[in-house]
């Protein structure tokens, strides 16, 4: 009878901690999943400004360090809580059945276990935050490191990024090695309060066996079970514990990941334009539009006011700080404008859906960037075009020979740099955004870091290659615009100057023709 109610209980045990572990692992993933789409989205809806004033490398440990926390350890370190908190349970549950005196040495008990759990918790919990603080700049300086490999070596300023690397990865072993010693202190102290535990079970049994108290505690089975369950108590008061501030620990990991779920928003609904080819023309119209970056900032862009027709060439010159990439910033709603309009055919932007908005229009950056795939995916990502047209306006940039040379559209780019150069990869920007057929082009000084002959070539492109649509480059170089329709002047934000570049050259007042004088020095 006895070897069946044995085999039923471990039957039991084994049946819950079996629901416990799967309900655990699944909660667990659902959980993380849950919020690892929630923190994807809206990182995805930020603003440019959060990325502006946030370091890479903070956004990277919250998509690796914190989701990789909570994808695997939390779950894990709850599942063991709840076993370590029902195995302390059932030993204070024996030893107060077998010794009904250790009833009286709960509440000290408790007072000084709670006393240290307090401060660990407190401390371990800072030192966690401080762990994830100093982990970021390791990232942002690794990820500094590798994109400005190129700059670093020009300046012969490896030393300086290494001994910096070195001051971050030391700040973070700081940290760790404080988490470590709490730990450690920890330890040293639980075991001293099971000692006291498993002192006070022995001589309340050496006591009773003697007789002297009414009832008798000093039976052999009872003493040997008091001990039996009161041995094993320092690694389960550890473990309760280390495992209870554990989890507060990895929470600290969702703590983290939840920050980023409060970040601003930016506004996504809007009415959908009727026609679905919008903008069929290409018409864009700036009616007093100031914007600014900040409050406390002067506008970058002031009261501008000024009309592109359809299918012109429009370069946008300035000093630097003049505004010239702040109208493509208004134009895109990167940044909200403060007063005004901007209507792109008679459609006020404001009202259009940001997505229908940028999606509708094509960019060339100054910062080429092509993703990690096929030559044929980062030309048509959405595989809506024919190889033949690929081919032709790979041939309009004058790099079809480069693309058959290099293995054609299916080569993959791994490593884009090595296979072409920086002239060639920002050419390939122009194509996408050519096969976009898009009525509004935009060119953000996508000629300021390449050489004369790949802007020259830029240049013959975009004379030829544009089909009627509208362009607005924003201009480093003044000869790449010379042959531009229309001209517009910006200074600290006001549109100074305007008309056709001959017709401002040959006015030797114009601020305009003392761009082109001052280039040409």
């Amino acid at each position: 009878m006895r070897q069946v109610i044995l085999c039923i209980f471990c039957a039991m045990n084994s049946f819950l901690t079996l629901v416990r572990a799967f309900s655990f692992a699944y909660g667990g993933l659902r959980a993380a999943v849950r919020v690892h789409e929630t923190l994807l989205y809206k990182i995805m809806n930020a603003p440019v400004k959060f990325f502006s004033h946030t370091p890479s490398g903070r956004i990277l440990n919250r998509f690796s360090s914190d989701l990789y926390t909570i994808d695997d350890s939390l779950p894990f370190i709850l599942n063991i809580l709840l076993a370590n908190f029902v195995g302390l349970l059932g030993v204070a549950v024996v030893l107060s059945y077998v010794q009904v005196f250790f009833v009286f040495l709960l509440l000290p008990f408790w007072y000084m276990y709670s006393k240290l759990q307090f401060f660990y918790r407190s401390t371990s919990r800072e030192l966690r935050r401080l762990d994830g603080i100093a982990r970021s700049p390791i990232y942002s300086s690794f990820t500094e490191t590798l994109d400005g490999s190129s700059t670093i070596r020009a300046f012969n300023r490896q030393e300086f990024f290494w001994e910096k690397f070195i001051q971050h990865v030391a700040l973070y072993q700081r940290t760790s090695l404080s988490e470590l010693i709490a730990s450690l202190w920890l330890s040293l102290r639980l075991q001293l309060l099971a000692a006291l535990i498993i002192t006070f079970v022995a001589l309340t049994s050496i006591i009773g066996s003697h007789g002297n108290l009414p009832i008798n505690f000093g039976t052999p089975g009872l003493v040997g079970l008091a001990l039996s369950y009161a041995a094993p108590i320092v690694s389960l008061l550890g473990s309760f514990l280390s495992s209870f501030t554990e989890t507060e620990k990895e929470m600290v990991a969702v703590e983290r990941a939840l920050q980023y779920v409060d970040i601003p928003q930016e506004e996504l609904g809007g009415c959908p334009p009727a026609n679905l080819d919008w903008p069929s023309q290409g018409q864009i119209k700036f009616q007093n539009v100031s914007l600014r970056y900040a409050p406390t900032l002067p506008p970058a862009l002031h009261n501008i006011t000024f009309t592109i027709p359809s299918g012109l060439q429009v370069g946008v010159v300035g000093r630097t700080g003049a505004g010239k990439s702040s109208i493509l910033n208004a134009l895109f709603r990167l940044n909200p404008i403060c007063s005004g309009c901007i209507l792109v055919d008679g459609l006020d932007i404001s009202n259009i859906p940001i997505r229908d908005l940028r999606s509708s229009f094509a960019v060339v950056p100054q910062s080429t960037f092509l993703f990690e795939g096929s030559l044929r995916d980062n030309l048509d990502p959405f595989r809506k075009i024919d190889d033949v047209k690929i081919w032709e306006v790979l041939e309009k940039c004058h790099l079809k020979n480069e693309v058959e040379t290099a293995g054609g559209l299916a080569i993959h780019l791994k490593e884009s740099r090595m296979l072409f150069s920086v002239g060639q990869r920002q050419l390939l920007c122009l194509a996408r955004a050519l096969l976009k057929s898009s009525k509004v082009l935009c060119l953000d000084e996508c000629t300021a870091s390449v050489d004369t002959r790949t802007a020259s070539l830029l240049q013959k492109t975009l004379s030829s290659g544009c089909g009627g649509a509208t362009v607005i480059t924003i201009a480093h170089r003044i000869s790449t615009v010379l042959d531009m329709d229309h001209i517009l002047v910006l200074d600290h934000g006001v549109l100074v100057e305007q008309g056709n570049p001959k017709a401002l050259l040959e006015d030797e007042f114009s601020r305009f023709s003392g761009f082109t004088k001052a280039s040409t020095m």
